[in-house]
């Protein structure tokens, strides 16, 4: 008896050595609230900009941006596109006739501005180096405008592209410094 009795004090013995080492290594930190050998975050990549997005971070371009907004047509140039969008800069809304972006920024006139912005606009991601003199591309307004070429400086309609080929997440963008009217 004194041997079994031995003997399981030997086994609980062992067990409680056991599961005491074997704890050991489980044993979870409490709350740390110091902070050792911190490795920073990667930085985030931002996410690549759409039409909408780069159009409202230029200062040249408030006026378009404003306009587009009140044409409702920001989700559809956030849309998958592709798109490329002939964009006029401040100074070409402010040549038009005194009170006519005033105007055309009127919810009764959503329609005619609508159709204005979306002459502006082609299917498609289109680069310069894609346009050709005499060219002849369709709008999303559906009508037409025309490419001229001439000592490599590129045209749209009579307006100058100023800069081109703005890349987005959603197609391109040409700066041009007139506003592009469609034919009524």
């Amino acid at each position: 008896m004194q041997k079994n009795f031995m003997l399981l004090i030997a086994v609980a013995i062992s067990s409680a050595t056991f599961v005491a080492c074997n704890n050991e290594g489980e044993k979870k930190p409490a709350q740390d609230t110091t902070v050792v050998n911190e490795v920073p975050a990667e930085p985030k990549m931002d996410a690549p900009k759409d039409i909408v997005d780069v159009a409202s971070e230029s200062a040249d371009h408030t006026t378009l941006v404003a306009a587009v907004k009140a044409a409702g047509l920001v989700e559809t140039l956030k849309g998958a596109g592709p798109f490329t969008v002939f964009a006029p800069t401040n100074a070409a809304f402010n040549a038009l006739p005194a009170g006519t972006v005033e105007s055309l920024l009127t919810p009764e006139k959503k329609a005619d501005l609508t159709g204005i912005l979306t002459y502006h606009v082609v299917a498609g991601s289109v680069k310069a180096a894609d346009l050709k003199d005499g060219q002849v591309v369709k709008t999303l307004q559906g009508g037409e405008l025309t490419v001229s070429i001439k000592d490599g400086k590129v045209m749209i309609n009579g307006a100058n592209v100023t800069a081109a080929d703005l890349t987005t997440s959603n197609g391109v963008i040409h700066v041009i410094d007139a506003v592009l009217l469609p034919k009524k």
